[in-house]
C-alpha cells in the first residue's frame, strides 16, 4: 500500500501494480443483515472477506462465552430484484472475461456503499477489436517538400511557434476499442444493474514538477486548461486522443469560429468609430439638436404627458447615430459574406481532421436500442403475444368446421392457419408511427403551448413597460418624468433577461422529456431530436423580445386622436424620437452579454459545483456512518467517480448556437456583437476546457465524422439571417428613408430638411375628450404638433392619411429588401463556389492513397493467379501452359501502360477465390495504407 501511495501511476493499476485499469463499473451494494449470536450457531453462512475471523473462540476462552458475538450473515438480498441483478451483473462480467479482458474487484472490507469493478484490456483484445472497427495506424513517414514552399512554410512555422501549445506528436489510441466490448452497458445503467460506468483519468492533473513524463491530463491542464494559454492554439490532436473525435471535433469548431470572429471583430469596431466620428456632420442629428427649429412634438401619453420640443431628444439622436449610419449597410453586407465563409471554412478543416484522424472511410455503425426504446417494444411483442394466444384458442374451437368446407378451403384456410393459428415472429418488431402516434400529439401541443408561453412573457414586459411609462409621466418630480424612457427600457430588458434565462432551463427539460415520449430508437436519433426541439423552444425564448422590437414596436400605436389602447387605458408604445434601432442596440447588447456573463459564470461554474455537493450529501445521507474507507491514499477510480458525470455536448453547442445568431441576425443594429462575442469565446474556450479536464468525469471516446444536426443549423441561420438583416436595415433604421429624401424630395440633393419631411401635422383640436394635457407649460397657443409619420396634413382633403412619401419609402423599402437578399445569396454562392470544400493537399494526398492501394491490389492478385498457376501447372501441357502465360501477360500489367486506377482482370478462378478468402487481407491492406 506505500508503494502505490507512493507512485501515483500505480493508482491506475490492479493491486499487482503492473495492469493499467483502463474501465470503471460502478454498483450500489446494500448492507446485509447483522444478527447477534454465538459464531458457531452460523459457521456455514458467515461472511468475513471470504474467511472466519481468527481470535473469536480465544475471545470467548476469556471468560466472555456467554456474550454473544456479533457477526455479519449473509441472509440473501433483501429485495428480490437486488438477486436479480447481482446474477445479471455476474453474467455480463463472464461475458467480459470471455472476451478477453481481466476483471478485478473490490475486497470486502465495507458493510454498505459502492463497489467498483476494474477491467483491463490486453493488448491483443485491444489489437483485435481496433482491427475489426478498421481503426488504421500510419506505416510509413511522411516525406517534407523541399524548394520556396518549404521554406515559406519553415518561416511561418517558426513566427507561429510561441503560439503553439507544447505537446508531442499525439498517435492514436485504442481506447474505443474497449467501450465497443462493453456494449449495452448503458442498459444496464438505465435499469439499475450499475450506477455508472467511465474510463479512468490519467492520474492527478496538478503538474507534477517535472518538464518530461507528464500525462496526457496534465497536458491539456498546463497547454490548454488554463487561461494563462488563451493566446495559444488548441492541441486539437490531444484532445481527439484523450476525450474522443466528438469533442475533438466541437474544439475544433469551436477554434475556427473564435479565430474567423477577429476579422469581423475588426470591422465592426471600425463601423463604430466611423459613426462615432461622424456624428458631429450628421445633418439629420444636427437638425434634431438645433432648438431653433422649434418642432413642438405632441404628447407622450393621455392627460398627464405634455407637449415637448424635439430637441430634447437630442442624446437619443446623436447615439443613434453611432449605430445607424451608412456604414451599417456594408457590415451587414459582410457579415452575411462572412457566415458563408465561416461555413465553408469549418468544412474545410473538417475535411482535413477527417483524414489526418483516419476518418475518411468511417462507416456509419449499428447503435444499440436506447433502453425505453426495448422496454416500450417488449411490451408491445408481450401485448401481441397475448392477444395471439387468445386468437389461437378461437381458431382451435372454428378448425373442425372450416375445415368442412370444401369451396373454400384451398384459398382461405392457408391464409387463416398462418395469421391465426400459428404464433407470430415478433423478432423483427420494431415501433411503428402508431406506437408513437400519442407522443407526437403531445409533443406538437406542448411545443405550441411553450410558444404561447414566451408570446405572453414578452406581453407581460411591454405591459409592464406601458404601465411604468405612464405611472411616472404622471409624477411631479421633473427628473423622473425626464428619465422615463431611459428608466423604462433599462428595467424592461434587465426583466426580460432574467425570463429568458428562467425560461431556457425549463425548456431544456420540457425538450429531453418530450424527446422520451416519441421513443427514439437510438442514442443518435434522440440527441438529433432533442436539439431541434431544445433549439426551436430557446431561439424563440432568447429572441421574441429583440424581434418584437425590431419589427412591431410603434408599427401598431396609431397616430394623435386615434391612438391603440391596451384594456382601453394605456396606449400601446412608440419608437424613440431616433428610432427604434438604439433601442434595438440596447436589448440586444444587454440580453447577449447578461446571458453570456451569467450562463458562464452561473451556470457552467456554480450548478456543477451545486450538483457534485448534493450528490456528496446524498451519498452520506444513504449510509452516514457505515461506509469504511480503506486506509491510506484515495485511488482514482475513487476521485473520478466523485466528478460530476459528462451529460454530452448539446449545451455547450447550443450556447454558441445561440451567440452565432446575435452575432449575424441583428448584426446591423449592433456592430460590436461580434467583439463581445470574441471576448467571450476566449474565456469560454478554457472555461470548457477546465471543466472537461478537472471537473467532469473522462467520457468514453465516440468518433464523429462531423457535428452532425449543428452544421445544418448554423447554415440555416446563415441564410435566415439575410432576410432578418434585409427588414432590419429597410424598416427598423432610416437608412431607406433618408435615401428616399435625398434622391426624390430634397431640393438641394442634401439631407437639410429630413426631420421636417419625416414630420406629420396634427391639430390639437382634433384630440379626443379627455386626452389633451391637462397642464401645458408651453402655452395654450399651440394649435398644431408634430409626431412622426407619413400622413397627409389637416388641412388636405384626406387628413391624416398615408401620404404619397409614405407609399415611395415603402416601395423603397420593399425594393431594398429584394435587392440586398439577391445580392447577398449571389455573393455567399460565390464564395461558396470558389473556395473548394477539400484542401489541395488533402485531395493530392488521396488521389496517391487511391492509386497505391489499387498498385497494391493488383499485385496481391498477380501473387494469387502466380499461385494458382503453380499449383494447376502439373496437370497442364506445354501449350496451354503457354496459353495462359500469354494470357496473364496481356491482363495483368494494364495499370502500368495506362495512368489511374483500373479494375483488376482475371480469369473466373481466381475471383472465386477472392469472393471467400480475400476479403480480410484486402481489409488489412486498405487500413494499412
Amino acid at each position: 500500500m506505500m508503494d502505490m501511495d507512493q507512485d501515483p501511476r500505480k493508482r491506475l493499476c490492479f493491486a499487482d501494480g503492473r495492469r493499467k485499469v483502463d474501465y470503471v463499473l460502478v454498483y450500489h451494494y446494500r448492507k446485509r443483515s447483522s444478527v447477534r449470536g454465538s459464531p458457531s450457531q452460523h459457521r456455514l453462512s458467515i461472511i468475513s472477506n471470504g474467511s472466519y475471523p481468527l481470535g473469536v473462540e480465544e475471545k470467548d476462552q476469556e471468560g466472555r462465552k456467554d456474550e454473544p458475538a456479533e457477526v455479519v450473515v449473509d441472509v440473501g438480498p433483501p429485495d428480490p430484484a437486488d438477486g436479480e441483478k447481482i446474477m445479471i451483473r455476474e453474467e455480463f462480467e463472464g461475458n467480459l472475461k470471455d472476451a478477453g479482458l481481466e476483471i478485478e474487484h473490490d475486497k470486502e472490507n465495507k458493510a454498505h456503499g459502492h463497489a467498483f469493478i476494474r477491467l483491463h484490456a490486453p493488448w491483443q483484445v485491444l489489437s483485435r477489436e481496433a482491427e475489426f472497427l478498421k481503426i488504421k495506424v500510419p506505416t510509413k513517414k511522411v516525406r517534407h517538400k523541399k524548394g520556396l514552399a518549404a521554406t515559406m512554410n519553415e518561416v511561418w512555422r517558426k513566427l507561429n511557434q510561441p503560439f503553439q501549445p507544447k505537446v508531442p506528436h499525439q498517435e492514436q489510441e485504442h481506447s474505443r476499442a474497449l467501450f465497443f466490448c462493453l456494449t449495452g452497458i448503458t442498459t444496464l445503467i438505465a435499469n439499475g444493474v450499475y450506477d455508472s460506468a467511465f474510463p479512468l483519468h490519467d492520474g492527478d492533473f496538478h503538474p507534477s514538477g517535472q518538464a518530461e513524463g507528464k500525462n496526457d491530463r496534465q497536458l491539456l491542464h498546463d497547454e490548454w486548461a488554463r487561461y494563462g494559454a488563451f493566446y495559444k492554439y488548441q492541441p486539437v490532436d490531444l484532445i481527439r486522443k484523450y476525450f474522443g473525435e466528438k469533442i475533438g471535433l466541437y474544439f475544433a469548431w469551436l477554434g475556427v469560429y473564435t479565430q474567423l470572429l477577429i476579422p469581423a471583430s475588426v470591422v465592426g469596431i471600425i463601423v463604430f468609430f466611423y459613426g462615432w466620428a461622424t456624428v458631429e456632420t450628421n445633418i439629420p442629428s444636427q437638425e434634431m439638436c438645433d432648438e431653433d427649429q422649434n418642432f413642438t412634438m405632441c404628447p407622450l401619453c393621455d392627460r398627464a404627458c405634455d407637449y415637448w420640443h424635439l430637441s430634447t431628444a437630442c442624446g437619443t439622436a446623436r447615439a443613434s447615430h453611432l449605430f445607424d449610419n451608412p456604414a451599417t449597410v456594408f457590415f451587414a453586407i459582410f457579415m452575411s459574406l462572412w457566415a458563408a465563409m465561416f461555413l465553408e471554412h469549418w468544412k474545410r478543416r473538417q475535411i482535413s481532421l477527417n483524414y489526418s484522424w483516419d476518418l475518411t472511410g468511417m462507416e456509419e455503425e449499428e447503435e444499440h436500442p436506447r433502453p425505453k426504446y426495448e422496454t416500450i417494444l417488449l411490451q408491445k411483442r408481450q401485448r401481441k403475444k397475448k392477444n395471439t394466444k387468445n386468437k389461437n384458442e378461437v381458431g382451435r374451437l372454428y378448425l373442425p368446421y372450416f375445415m368442412q368446407l370444401k369451396h373454400i378451403h384451398a384459398y382461405i384456410l392457408p391464409l387463416f392457419t398462418l395469421n391465426v393459428f400459428l404464433p407470430s415472429q415478433t423478432g423483427h418488431e420494431k415501433l411503428t408511427w402508431r406506437d408513437r402516434l400519442p407522443g407526437y400529439l403531445i409533443n406538437i401541443s406542448s411545443i405550441l403551448f411553450m410558444f404561447g408561453v414566451t408570446c405572453s412573457a414578452v406581453f407581460s414586459v411591454i405591459i409592464y413597460r406601458i404601465t411604468i411609462s405612464a405611472l411616472m409621466a404622471m409624477s411631479s418630480d421633473p427628473e423622473v418624468k425626464s428619465n422615463v424612457r431611459v428608466t423604462v427600457t433599462a428595467t424592461a430588458v434587465i426583466i426580460n433577461l432574467v425570463v429568458i434565462l428562467i425560461l431556457d432551463e425549463i425548456y431544456g427539460m420540457v425538450a429531453a422529456w418530450l424527446t422520451e415520449l416519441e421513443i427514439p430508437k437510438t442514442e443518435t436519433n434522440f440527441e438529433e431530436r432533442l436539439i431541434l426541439k431544445a433549439f426551436l423552444l430557446k431561439f424563440m425564448n432568447a429572441y421574441a423580445p429583440i424581434f418584437y422590437v425590431a419589427f412591431f414596436k410603434g408599427r401598431f400605436a396609431g397616430r394623435p386622436g386615434d391612438y391603440v389602447y391596451v384594456f382601453n387605458d394605456y396606449r400601446m408604445e412608440e419608437c424613440a424620437p431616433g428610432g427604434c434601432l438604439i433601442e434595438l442596440c440596447i436589448q440586444l447588447s444587454i440580453i447577449m452579454l447578461g446571458k453570456q456573463l451569467i450562463q458562464n459564470n452561473v451556470f457552467e461554474i456554480g450548478i456543477p459545483k451545486l450538483k457534485k455537493l448534493c450528490r456528496t450529501l446524498k451519498d452520506k445521507e444513504r449510509a452516514p456512518k457505515e461506509i469504511v474507507e480503506q486506509p491510506g491514499r484515495r485511488q482514482q477510480w475513487h476521485l473520478d467517480y466523485d466528478l460530476e458525470p459528462f451529460d454530452g455536448l448539446t449545451p455547450e453547442y447550443m450556447e454558441m448556437i445561440i451567440q452565432f445568431g446575435f452575432v449575424s441576425l441583428f448584426v446591423a443594429s449592433f456592430p460590436l456583437a461580434p467583439l463581445f462575442a470574441l471576448l467571450n469565446n476566449v474565456i469560454e474556450i478554457r472555461l470548457d476546457a477546465k471543466k472537461f479536464v478537472t471537473e467532469l468525469r473522462r467520457p468514453d471516446a465516440i468518433r464523429a465524422k462531423d457535428i452532425g444536426i449543428w452544421y445544418n443549423i448554423l447554415s440555416g441561420l446563415g441564410k435566415f439571417s439575410v432576410i432578418i438583416n434585409a427588414f432590419v436595415i429597410s424598416f427598423t433604421s432610416d437608412f431607406i428613408p433618408r435615401l428616399v429624401y435625398q434622391y426624390m424630395y430634397s431640393e438641394t440633393g442634401t439631407m437639410h430638411g429630413f426631420i421636417n419631411h419625416t414630420l406629420s401635422y396634427f391639430n390639437v383640436s382634433n384630440f379626443k375628450p379627455g386626452t389633451v394635457p391637462s397642464i401645458s407649460s408651453l402655452g395654450k397657443d399651440i394649435t398644431f404638433c408634430r409626431y412622426k409619420d407619413y400622413r397627409e396634413p389637416p388641412w388636405s382633403t384626406e387628413p391624416y392619411q398615408f401620404s404619397k412619401q409614405y407609399w415611395s419609402v415603402l416601395a423603397a423599402r420593399l425594393g431594398f429588401v429584394i435587392l440586398f437578399q439577391n445580392l447577398v445569396i449571389t455573393m455567399s454562392m460565390l464564395v461558396a463556389w470558389v473556395i473548394p470544400d477539400v484542401p489541395k493537399n488533402i485531395s493530392e494526398k488521396l488521389k496517391k492513397e487511391k492509386t497505391l492501394l489499387v498498385d497494391v491490389f493488383l499485385n496481391e492478385e498477380k501473387e494469387k493467379l502466380q499461385l494458382i498457376q503453380s499449383l494447376f501447372s502439373r496437370d497442364l501441357t506445354q501449350e496451354q501452359q503457354e496459353e495462359l502465360n500469354v494470357s496473364d501477360q496481356t491482363s495483368l500489367p494494364l495499370h502500368q501502360t495506362q495512368p489511374g486506377p483500373h479494375p483488376p482482370t482475371s480469369s473466373p478462378a481466381p475471383r472465386c477465390i477472392r469472393s471467400h478468402q480475400y476479403d480480410r487481407s484486402w481489409v488489412k491492406v486498405y487500413d494499412a495504407c
